[in-house]
């Protein structure tokens, strides 16, 4: 699609934020340019930086191993983030910095047209469902906004920190299964 491939050119100019003084890359994105399941989560950490790629870390790794239950991965689903530089030491992504960026992936949705996203952790939860979303309380819920059906599942990264709440997140996954195979029966075949 070229309209992706001009924005994500543009994008790995941007200057809009302090962020890209420490960045190594930008990382854009990944996956099918036309795919009805979109994955978001905050920022990229190191390896991320390092490769200018997504979740390709140890949450990266848990991530795929995540989504390969439920029959998803990076073949049919797309993988971004809500700012495309690293924060420094891996810290949340200050709010400035979510506003600075928030447009770039505005524009990815727009381009990829999504029918599900699922949010990975509170912060893009925050962002993209509602201010006051509580991952602790609201994960797993569904809510619709402007036609996309949008949930949010604890951050592969608090798995690796706390493995208790992988039950939960297993039920998580199930849902989202259910989700997109009565929403996008085409992503299984």
């Amino acid at each position: 699609m070229a309209q992706l491939d001009e924005l994500k050119r543009s994008c790995l100019g941007c200057n809009r934020c302090g962020l890209c003084e420490t960045r190594t890359q930008v990382v854009f994105g990944v996956g099918p340019e036309t795919t009805p399941v979109m994955f978001i989560g905050e920022g990229p950490g190191e390896q991320e930086d390092l490769r200018g790629e997504p979740f390709v870390g140890p949450a990266g790794r848990l991530l795929d191993e995540m989504l390969s239950i439920i029959d998803l991965g990076r073949h049919n689903c797309y993988i971004a983030n809500i700012v495309k530089c690293r924060p420094p030491h891996n810290r949340d992504p200050l709010q400035t910095e979510q506003d600075a960026c928030i447009g770039w992936l505005r524009q990815q949705v727009k381009l990829i047209r999504p029918r599900i996203i699922i949010c990975l952790g509170r912060i893009a939860a925050m962002k993209l469902i509602r201010e006051d979303y509580r991952i602790t309380r609201d994960h797993g819920q569904w809510e619709e906004k402007g036609g996309i059906q949008f949930t949010a599942i604890y951050h592969p990264s608090a798995l690796l920190r706390d493995v208790s709440k992988r039950p939960e997140t297993f039920s998580d996954l199930l849902s989202i299964r259910e989700k997109v195979r009565e929403l996008c029966p085409e992503i299984y075949q």
